[in-house]
């Protein structure tokens, strides 16, 4: 079983820059890939970025790339994701994820992933 506790979320004008953090409880953090997703209202939750255990491999959605960094400290059971040069499409409620479907590729969809933690909002103003 693994709790994750999202923070960092907040109002940031555009052109900004945010830092989410996502901490974990539980002995096995390092085992599970991990993700962050985003959910704007009235839309889909859809991928933002991943990465896998060792945090060798990572993946971005093509709206982010460039401009968000998802990283891992194994030693603190913690995943960041760096946000800069926001936008105000960036507007949504951000979702770390843990999984364990697979050790060897980043995981990109939502069903790869076991636990969600309860979502951080970030919001840019224009």
């Amino acid at each position: 079983q693994v709790q994750l506790v999202e923070s960092g979320g907040g109002l940031v004008q555009a052109g900004g820059s945010l830092r989410l953090s996502c901490a974990a409880s539980g002995r096995t953090f390092s085992s599970y890939g991990m993700g962050w997703f985003r959910q704007a209202p009235g839309k889909e939750r859809e991928f933002v970025a991943g990465l896998t255990w060792s945090g060798g491999m990572t993946y971005y959605a093509d709206s982010v790339k460039g401009r968000f960094t998802i990283s891992r400290n194994n030693a603190k059971n913690t995943v960041y994701l760096q946000m800069n040069s926001l936008k105000p499409e960036d507007t949504a409620v951000y979702y770390c994820a843990a999984g364990t479907a697979s050790r060897f590729r980043v995981l990109r969809g939502s069903s790869d992933y076991d636990y969600w933690g309860q979502g951080t909002q970030v919001t840019v103003s224009s």
